[in-house]
């Protein structure tokens, strides 16, 4: 049987971390193990987790899983999460090269040939908002998603509410009504606060409203779902089937966004979807990562059947030292027209990932970490 020989990481600009495994067989998969702000220490968890690997053979993707998430006594949570799903993308890309078939067609075949995206306009500090909705629009966008709010705190003067509904208003008007937009509170919004902003959103017929408060705000969740007619939408900081299965159970979630880095790669997100999918809740998987990652990504589009729309990075504000096509070879790969990317069709993940720039880049790494923001009475402010 072909067997692992070496898993190696690069920590790559802007704030990536790609991940190698190698076989005997010289077959070799890439997987985007990281949690964004914690790249290193993720990839110590890859390290630790490389004892199991070294000399198994690498096609039984399943088994592997369940050792390195039940092996471990501590499970769960970001770091070993966000490792793990690297390392199982690299696993699930290693048997569609064997095969010589992309990823989906291992997971029961495709059941859609292209799914919609959709581009970030709003930075951290949401202005000039209205014109980058117009341009993503120009460039065949049909959904757009921004940033609500800047800092507020639990309870916050009128004039914050007022600058959101500005904001969503141009944008509404810049776009017309038919382009969708996400509104992403990003988790700053506390609970009282939350409840005014999603009533007084109502009228701009929003996409969804994305962690309108942390996902460990069961109750308060539930109580906005119960006063918003906008699809909730949340998942990008939860990491498991187990993480999930309160948010399906209490019914507060309209769309879930696992993230297929995070949550456990591609085993763990696929058995997520269907969980959600017995719900009738929909699938918009989070993806502000590299070219590993949205490959993954799109795999996972083309089987799971509630999945409507898919994030990607491409332009972000984030990446500024490098972009996503920077690390492959075949950049048309990602092939995006009229709003939707085509499900890349080339063996395992689809992508040829140029080996010597990763290399190159990886000298030169990254310490990104998330900005840290005060109130003006100087506590901390989330971001």
């Amino acid at each position: 049987p072909m067997k692992i020989t070496r898993l190696t990481t690069f920590i790559v600009p802007p704030r990536w971390c790609f991940l190698k495994i190698e076989t005997d067989e010289g077959i070799t998969g890439w997987g985007e193990p990281v949690l964004e702000g914690r790249a290193h220490t993720v990839a110590a968890a890859v390290d630790e987790l490389a004892d199991y690997l070294i000399g198994k053979d690498p096609r039984h993707i399943e088994d592997h899983w369940t050792v390195l998430y039940r092996g471990g006594f501590y499970r769960g949570g970001g770091v070993h999460m966000s490792a793990l799903a690297g390392i199982d993308q690299a696993l699930w890309d290693i048997k569609g090269k064997a095969l010589g078939v992309p990823v989906s067609e291992l997971l029961g075949g495709n059941v859609r040939s292209h799914i919609k995206v959709y581009s970030w306009i709003g930075g951290d500090r949401p202005s000039e908002t209205a014109a980058a909705a117009q341009a993503a629009v120009a460039r065949g966008f049909t959904a757009v998603k921004m940033n609500g709010t800047e800092e507020v705190q639990y309870v916050d003067s009128y004039d914050k509410v007022e600058r959101c509904l500005q904001n969503v208003a141009a944008v509404r008007e810049a776009v017309g009504p038919n382009v969708g937009i996400g509104v992403d509170f990003h988790g700053r919004v506390h609970r009282p606060m939350a409840k005014v902003l999603v009533k007084e959103l109502e009228p701009y017929k929003l996409m969804f409203i994305e962690e309108p408060v942390l996902s460990e705000h069961e109750e308060a969740l539930k109580e906005i779902a119960r006063i918003s007619s906008t699809p909730i939408a949340l998942g990008e900081r939860l990491y498991s089937r187990w993480d999930f299965k309160r948010v399906l159970q209490g019914g507060y979630a309209d769309i879930i966004q696992p993230d297929p880095s995070h949550a456990g790669g591609i085993t763990e997100t696929r058995k997520i979807a269907s969980m959600a999918e017995a719900y009738d809740v929909a699938l918009a998987l989070h993806c502000p990562l590299g070219p590993i990652a949205l490959a993954a990504n799109l795999q996972l589009d083309a089987v799971c059947y509630n999945a409507f729309i898919q994030e990607q990075s491409l332009g972000i504000h984030y990446n500024q030292a490098n972009d996503l096509m920077d690390y492959v070879s075949n950049p048309g790969v990602f092939a995006y027209q009229d709003g939707m990317v085509a499900i890349p069709t080339g063996p395992g993940l689809g992508i040829e990932v140029n080996e010597d720039y990763v290399r190159e880049r990886a000298q030169q790494g990254h310490r990104w970490r998330n900005p840290v923001w005060r109130h003006r009475d100087g506590s901390f402010a989330e971001w």
